[in-house]
């Protein structure tokens, strides 16, 4: 018993997208979120499957929280700095804004702030 399909070296076909008439053999099976559909385009015509209409097909983790954590005991324990005042432990944070160093008398007490402006005035020689 022979085939039931003719081999289609010949044989012309048309885009169902743009209309066009291409070699069957070059026109490619349409897919769209990892499903092919009964269209055949031309490899002009032809888009790749895009990832981003597969969102929620596949199960993400991204966990935020920590199993069992424990309060931080660096802030109390972790001593003096090299300038002689009290270090933040982890939490050793300096930051400035207007004026430099300056914290608000509240948040003084939460993060204490030993930053000092310092500038310098001086030319520069370009040869």
């Amino acid at each position: 018993m022979s085939n039931s399909f003719a081999s289609g070296k010949k044989a012309i076909a048309e885009c169902d997208r743009c209309g066009q008439q291409f070699l069957l053999k070059t026109l490619k099976t349409e897919i769209i979120k990892q499903r092919k559909y009964e269209l055949l385009v031309c490899p002009e015509c032809w888009d790749p499957d895009q990832p981003q209409l597969m969102l929620g097909t596949f199960p993400v983790d991204d966990p935020q929280a920590l199993r069992n954590p424990r309060r931080d005991t660096t802030y109390l324990t972790s001593g003096l700095n090299s300038n002689g005042n009290l270090s933040g432990g982890s939490r050793d944070i300096q930051w400035g804004w207007n004026p430099v160093g300056g914290a608000s008398n509240f948040d003084e007490v939460l993060t204490p702030n030993y930053l000092v402006a310092t500038t310098f005035v001086g030319t520069v020689t370009v040869t």
